[in-house]
């Protein structure tokens, strides 16, 4: 039976987490319409342009979260002490404490990485060089700080993978805390 969705942001979230658990390659039509009760007409009718703007969709919606809850806050804040602590909540939350894998990491590894490599690129650029803005705003040096940024982002994204490898969700939460520790204590580096 199709269920009934009131708005095309509502498919997004479940379209989400379809892909996050299957991959864009392992989502197929037949598998989304079972997993969101939705038929084929219901999803062509949100996304005419199928799968692929579906996972349009899915990407542009993360990068707006992260560009309004991470990035704009890492840009703009006064304070990077405060811009680091509301990053790494947010990162903390939005990954939902290690049990919610990133979706352009699972993507950027895939064989659909060429099909949505702008999505992708633009999201890890702007994350690490945003942070390294903010490191060097916090006084520690510029190649430091863009070294640091990278670092920070390759553990987040490993955090998680190993939190799910290991069923271990705390790992992230660790990985996290050194990482959010380095980034404070930089500038006295």
């Amino acid at each position: 039976m199709s269920r009934v969705v009131a708005e095309r942001k509502d498919v997004i979230a479940m379209l989400a987490e379809i892909f996050r658990e299957h991959g864009y390659d392992g989502a197929s039509l037949s598998l989304i319409t079972e997993k969101t009760g939705l038929g084929k007409g219901s999803l062509y009718h949100f996304f005419p342009g199928g799968k692929e703007e579906m996972a349009e969709a899915v990407l542009a919606d993360i990068d707006a979260w992260f560009r309004t809850h991470v990035f704009d806050i890492l840009r703009n804040a006064e304070d990077p002490d405060d811009a680091l602590e509301t990053m790494f909540s947010g990162v903390d939350s939005y990954f939902r404490q290690g049990r919610r894998l990133c979706l352009m990491g699972v993507i950027a590894t895939s064989g659909a990485h060429d099909r949505f490599a702008r999505e992708i690129n633009g999201y890890f650029t702007d994350w690490r060089t945003d942070l390294a803005a903010t490191l060097v705003r916090a006084g520690a040096p510029e190649t430091e700080a863009t070294a640091l940024a990278e670092e920070v982002v390759g553990g987040i994204q490993g955090a998680l993978i190993l939190a799910r490898s290991l069923g271990d969700p705390g790992a992230f939460g660790r990985v996290i805390s050194r990482l959010k520790a380095r980034c404070l204590n930089a500038p006295a580096a």
